[in-house]
């Protein structure tokens, strides 16, 4: 993952008076895992644009706490697997919630299956990216991107959606979309 997208760029000022305090990268790490899992939760209630904001927040953090790493020096290879997990347990779970929170609507509870499917393709593309790290060194697993924006920065797409009232469409285009990708990588 690129470390100077426009998301890590909107935070780095507001890690650096952490940098000499006793708050780890790995506090920032738990605090996005606890707020993505909200924002998931949210979503499941059909609690769309308070999910939306608790999806930014946790997406904010999660550009945190590789901010705070980088500048505090107290990066680690464990902080780096559980980063990997809380981001791909906040992103799978959140569909997973879009899912549950549209089983009334256009899809009916066909919905939910949809979600799984989607949620279940970005568990693989983590296990890819694992599996990668582990046969050629660590960020071996990154996906090449635009100047100055990441793939995982799509995810901006979620708060987006659920503002706009695009969430059916968004779950559609991520019920095929995401396990193509995980085919492809």
């Amino acid at each position: 993952m690129s470390h100077d997208t426009w998301l890590h760029r909107s935070v780095r000022a507001s890690v650096r008076p952490l940098i000499d305090t006793p708050v780890t990268p790995n506090h920032i790490t738990t605090a996005r895992l606890v707020s993505g899992l909200a924002a998931a939760a949210m979503f499941a209630l059909d609690w769309q644009y308070w999910a939306a904001a608790m999806f930014l927040l946790s997406m904010l953090l999660d550009r945190a706490d590789g901010e705070l790493a980088r500048a505090s020096g107290k990066s680690s290879p464990w902080g780096h697997q559980y980063d990997l997990i809380a981001d791909t347990s906040c992103n799978a779970l959140a569909f997973v919630g879009i899912g549950i929170g549209l089983r009334d609507g256009l899809f009916g509870a066909a919905a939910i299956p949809m979600g799984i499917v989607a949620g279940a393709a970005i568990i693989c593309i983590l296990w890819w990216v694992t599996r990668v790290e582990q046969q050629h060194g660590r960020r071996a697993g990154e996906l090449r991107a635009l100047p100055r924006f990441d793939p995982d920065d799509a995810m901006i797409v979620i708060p987006a959606a659920a503002l706009l009232d695009w969430m059916a469409p968004l779950l559609a285009a991520a019920t095929v979309g995401a396990p193509l990708f995980a085919w492809a990588a």
